[in-house]
């Protein structure tokens, strides 16, 4: 039996050209995607490091889908940290006699109960003067003022001005008499516990007082208020307060503190506001010669410090918000 070889099935040459071909293209087209996409990479990324306008580079975003993208200026800042308070060391002071303390100053480094808030050369001298002394500084007082009546062109011996030395002498020795008081002789024990805890005002308190800086009067009115710990004071107390640190040679500003630190120190009370109103003839009959001008001060301790509802109930009780 004759056998036949089979011829082995061979690819035609269009065929194989035909792939190759086709997996050329296939080739170069993937190629340009790539290179296409690694452009695009590299663009984005130079894109994000360069700045904006000028300013700072951005910084990379996430590249997250589930998570909107967050701006790094977003980011809240951290909480900043609590300080550790140091408990200062008091040193030790060394003892001091409780009576004697207690006699002559008080707690405030402004009021003195011994007689003076402000204590100088001369005046506890003459708070504990002799008769004797007294006359002989009121004649010296009368040859100053004989020799300022010389000095302003005057003849002192004339008949207008013979007695005018003592009269000023004595004038002036009265309009600072606040030297020779002090205040726990002016309260008198006047303190009393009435379970009292609202506002009380003494306003329109006439205030004379003489300008330490040209020794001319200054006058106007003071309103005092202040709210009770329990203990209130009698209301005649505070005008007295008041004319104490007035009959001295004062500025507003300093008189306004002293009365209300006085209250203060005496009272013990929630809060105290004293407002001051005056005219200065230092500033009327001389220099800016403005005779209609006035001049408001105002000192607020404690709650009417603390609480602006309480210290504008104050100033509307005395009338000054209504003007």
């Amino acid at each position: 039996m004759v056998q036949f070889e089979t011829p082995a099935r061979s690819e035609s040459p269009s065929g194989s050209s035909a792939s190759d071909e086709h997996n050329n293209q296939s080739t170069k087209q993937s190629s340009k995607r790539h290179k296409k996409r690694s452009k695009r990479n590299s663009d984005a990324e130079e894109s994000k490091s360069l700045p904006i306008n000028g300013g700072p580079a951005k910084a990379e975003r996430r590249s997250s889908v589930s998570k909107p993208a967050r701006d790094f200026r977003d980011k809240p800042e951290p909480a900043p940290k609590k300080k550790k308070r140091k408990t200062a060391v008091t040193p030790t002071l060394p003892p001091v006699d409780a009576e004697a303390e207690s006699s002559t100053r008080s707690p405030s480094p402004v009021i003195d109960f011994d007689g003076l808030s402000r204590p100088s050369l001369g005046t506890r001298e003459r708070l504990e003067e002799s008769p004797e002394q007294k006359q002989e500084r009121l004649e010296r007082m009368k040859g100053a003022v004989r020799t300022l009546l010389e000095c302003v062109g005057e003849d002192p011996d004339r008949e207008g001005l013979l007695a005018t030395p003592e009269r000023y002498a004595k004038a002036m020795l009265f309009f600072t008499k606040g030297y020779q008081e002090n205040v726990r002789d002016i309260v008198n024990g006047a303190i009393f516990q009435e379970g009292h805890n609202e506002m009380v005002i003494v306003k329109d308190i006439e205030v004379f007082s003489m300008c330490e800086h040209h020794l001319v009067p200054f006058t106007g009115k003071m309103h005092i208020g202040y709210i009770p710990s329990n203990a209130v004071i009698g209301i005649s107390k505070l005008p007295r307060i008041a004319e104490l640190f007035a009959r001295r040679l004062q500025i507003q500003e300093r008189l306004t503190r002293e009365v209300a630190n006085a209250v203060m120190e005496v009272l013990k009370p929630q809060g105290v506001a004293v407002v001051m109103e005056s005219s200065h003839l230092c500033m009327v009959m001389r220099g800016v010669e403005k005779s209609t001008s006035s001049t408001i001060t105002s000192c607020v301790l404690g709650c009417f410090e603390r609480k602006e509802k309480t210290r504008n109930e104050f100033l509307s009780l005395i009338g000054v918000n209504r003007r």
